[in-house]
């Protein structure tokens, strides 16, 4: 976190001799959050991002009310019963587990006295930590500058006293800071304008190589869930990969693709961007790019811990299928695959069984349910096949190869025309080869 501005007691004097005391956290968090109904429990999800972002948790605050305050976020009496807590908990840095408008957040500092960051400030500092390609740092430059446009006008408020107190309100009353402000909007929406056209080269450059692989004919399969659902795991776990894992959110940010094989056929694996409740809307736009990999896809892999209450469970689907309607991949066929089942016991087991039927229950670490889930895919992807005859002239070897290598059930028969087949495909791939579609059999 890069917020850290004052602390909120005196300096020990180890910390005045340049030494950090021991035990003590640089950034201490005290949590707030409002909801309608629940308690403390609701907000372990931003105990868990603060944990990611390196910022230890010294306290919690939560209070019950339909909307939070349009001015102070909480509350009058709540904001009383806050800043006494902060003296006594030491905490630097208070947590919001709402994103606050920028009014709300100037007034919670000049109230407490200390900085004040919301949920998805901590989001996007994460994100800006795990980006390591240059896609990824384009799309966390983006998203962080679009949410701090709104809020350029609380840096220069000591600049614009310059300029109050004038009676008339006319000429001089124009004071440095206002200047300042245009000027660093101006240069902040040259910035955003910029990063926007080098995304737009960036999907282009993705859409020649999403196009490169359609030309293979390869069905597509993309792993979207939760953040830290065991995504990753899950892919290397089918595919023999090694991608990078680490208990931590939103560990994988760029989408990475390998083959699968199952049942004779070729498959492109695709890992993405975890989801999270109350994803940033700056994020979803700014990752455009890499969430059309999960649109795209022929068939969704949505990943959920199973090692969660059932309750937790419900809210992590419920918050993944918003972001799929978000960037309209509602539609496409899903299977639910409920992960880290080394975790649960059998009450569990069956919990999850008779709530969730349909799901397919693995473990990447035991390889429980990994050939099942192999089946599975293969079993969606069957129904949308579609028998074809067809007659390939010796001269379209390569048509051949191809159908070869999409086709695990193809069957061929050599006749002084060229080669006959007998295969199953998808429709979208029988459209291509309509042109040798037999229209009566062969004598």
């Amino acid at each position: 976190m890069q917020r850290d501005r004052q602390p909120s007691s005196e300096p020990s004097p180890a910390a005045l001799n340049g030494q950090r005391p021991r035990g003590r956290a640089r950034q201490r968090a005290f949590l707030i959050g409002v909801f309608p109904d629940g308690g403390e429990e609701q907000l372990a999800e931003l105990r868990e991002l603060l944990r990611t972002a390196g910022v230890a948790g010294v306290g919690e605050l939560v209070q019950r009310r339909d909307h939070p305050h349009p001015n102070t976020y909480l509350g009058p009496g709540k904001l009383d019963e806050l800043r006494d807590e902060i003296a006594r908990s030491d905490a630097n840095l208070v947590a919001c587990d709402d994103e606050l408008s920028p009014r709300q957040e100037r007034n919670l500092e000049s109230a407490l006295g200390i900085p004040v960051i919301d949920r998805t400030a901590i989001i996007l500092d994460i994100f800006a930590a795990h980006a390591h390609s240059a896609e990824g740092k384009l799309q966390v430059e983006l998203a962080q500058l679009e949410y701090n446009l709104a809020r350029m006008r609380g840096l220069w408020t000591h600049l614009e006293r310059l300029g109050a107190g004038r009676i008339d309100g006319g000429i001089g009353t124009r004071g440095p800071g206002e200047t300042q402000i245009e000027t660093d909007r101006r240069l902040a929406r040259d910035r955003i304008s910029a990063l926007k056209r080098k995304l737009g080269h960036v999907r282009s450059s993705r859409s020649v190589m999403r196009a490169e692989r359609e030309r293979t004919h390869l069905p597509s399969v993309a792993l979207a869930g939760y953040t830290n659902a065991g995504k990753s795991t899950l892919l290397n776990a089918l595919t023999g990969a090694n991608v990078g894992v680490r208990d931590r959110l939103f560990h994988t940010l760029d989408p990475t693709t390998r083959l699968l094989r199952a049942g004779g056929r070729d498959y492109l694996l695709t890992d993405t961007v975890g989801f999270i409740r109350k994803l940033p809307h700056q994020l979803v736009e700014a990752f455009g790019a890499t969430l059309e990999e999960t649109r795209l896809a022929d068939l969704i892999l949505h990943v959920v811990d199973a090692s969660v209450p059932e309750d937790e469970l419900l809210a992590m689907t419920a918050a993944v299928a918003d972001v799929l309607l978000e960037i309209g991949a509602d539609a496409v066929p899903e299977i639910l695959v409920l992960a880290k089942a080394d975790r649960i016991d059998d009450e569990r087991r069956g919990e999850l069984q008779r709530r969730h039927p349909d799901a397919v229950l693995v473990s990447a670490v035991t390889g429980e349910g990994i050939e099942i889930l192999a089946h599975r895919i293969e079993e969606e992807f069957a129904r949308t096949l579609q028998d074809v005859e067809l007659l390939i002239p010796f001269q379209q070897g390569a048509r051949l190869a191809e159908l070869h290598a999409i086709a695990g059930d193809l069957e061929r028969e050599e006749t002084p025309e060229g080669v006959r087949v007998t295969a199953r495909l998808p429709a979208a791939i029988a459209a291509r080869y309509q042109e040798f579609a037999l229209s009566r059999p062969l004598a």
